[in-house]
């Protein structure tokens, strides 16, 4: 690691204005650049179309997220934290015998189901459009 860290501060460290260069191109070049070289990427790394078709799929998803102003974050957590709460869950299931009720029959356990319940419903009746009385004045 170290040897490859003196590589790459031998090569940028003269390269640097070329990189400034680069980042005065306009977005209008910069952007499409940016895309082919994810189509590329994503396709060379099987040499499968659906790796493509996956990546345009989610780049789309981003987009929208950022149109509508969601967090990355919450997905990002999501998807590190996923598979290891479906391994919980499968344990669990498997210690009740594929019965549900032992996520209220523990304490902790309804305590925490009960307050996600609040919480979801909370932002429900946060996104709902609020109806506001006008009084017409004459």
């Amino acid at each position: 690691m170290y040897v490859g860290n003196a590589m790459l501060l031998v090569l940028n460290l003269p390269l640097i204005p070329i990189w400034v260069q680069l980042l005065r191109a306009p977005y209008s070049h910069l952007g499409p650049m940016i895309l082919l070289f994810c189509l590329i990427g994503s396709y060379s790394l099987n040499n499968n179309l659906g790796d493509v078709v996956v990546m345009v799929i989610f780049g789309g998803v981003g987009l929208l997220m950022k149109h509508f102003n969601y967090e990355a974050i919450p997905l990002i957590l999501a998807l590190v934290l996923g598979p290891m709460m479906e391994d919980s869950l499968q344990q669990s299931l498997i210690i009740s015998s594929g019965s549900f009720s032992i996520f209220i029959s523990r304490p902790i356990s309804a305590a925490f189901l009960v307050l996600i319940f609040f919480i979801f419903a909370a932002s429900l009746l946060r996104l709902r459009p609020s109806k506001k009385i006008r009084v017409y004045e004459e």
